[in-house]
């Protein structure tokens, strides 16, 4: 299973209901180099959401990389997912730790510097997301935190890995927030979205791979 400390790509995705392709689109962006894949869709059924969550951690597996679940501690424990992902407004991470247990990896949403040295410093915090960094349409009436999270992230960063999140669609933004020190992002319609997922997928992780120290 890879490092948390070696990914870079970072994939939020829907079940993809409308195309009816997801295991295939999870293959193809794995091997391609996404690194992390999280089931993002809100109003699932809890026995829906594990059985989609299957199909995630077969996928994981086969391409040695990880897979996410999103606020659900309860169904993060129930899949053995090894990541879960918090907001600012779901379980604290110390409940959280105790339906998930010691080893599964809590990363956590920021949308300040406030919140990101909060997520740097948290105890049971394996990573945090910055952002989002422009406005998008994922996120329906939340701000932009700016490129200037990106860059107050940088300059304060340790070895606790963080993801520039948000609005990053195009090459040319994933330029802009490695201009300002990510070298780790989180995308979602960029690759969700691209008529050919895989070499979208491979094109940002090229990116990520050459900005990497």
């Amino acid at each position: 299973m890879l490092d948390l400390r070696d990914a870079r790509l970072y994939l939020c995705t829907d079940s993809r209901s409308r195309t009816g392709d997801l295991a295939d689109f999870l293959d193809t962006v794995l091997a391609n180099g996404v690194d992390i894949v999280q089931l993002r869709e809100k109003g699932l059924e809890a026995l829906e959401e594990m059985r989609l969550l299957e199909i995630f951690a077969a996928a994981a597996a086969k391409h040695g990389a990880l897979f996410a679940v999103n606020d659900r501690a309860d169904i993060a424990r129930a899949v053995d997912a090894p990541i879960l992902h918090l907001g600012q407004d779901d379980l604290p991470v110390t409940a959280a730790r105790k339906i998930v247990g010691e080893d599964v990896l809590i990363g956590r949403s920021t949308h300040s510097p406030a919140q990101a040295d909060a997520a740097r410093t948290e105890d049971g915090v394996a990573y945090y997301c910055c952002g989002p960094t422009w406005t998008t349409p994922t996120k329906p009436g939340r701000p932009a935190a700016g490129i200037d999270l990106v860059t107050h992230a940088s300059a304060h960063q340790d070895d606790r890995p963080w993801f520039a999140i948000g609005g990053i669609e195009t090459l040319e933004r994933l330029d802009e927030v490695i201009a300002h020190g990510a070298r780790r992002a989180v995308v979602v319609r960029a690759i969700t979205e691209a008529d050919d997922p895989g070499a979208a997928a491979a094109a940002f992780a090229a990116r990520l791979r050459t900005s990497a120290p």
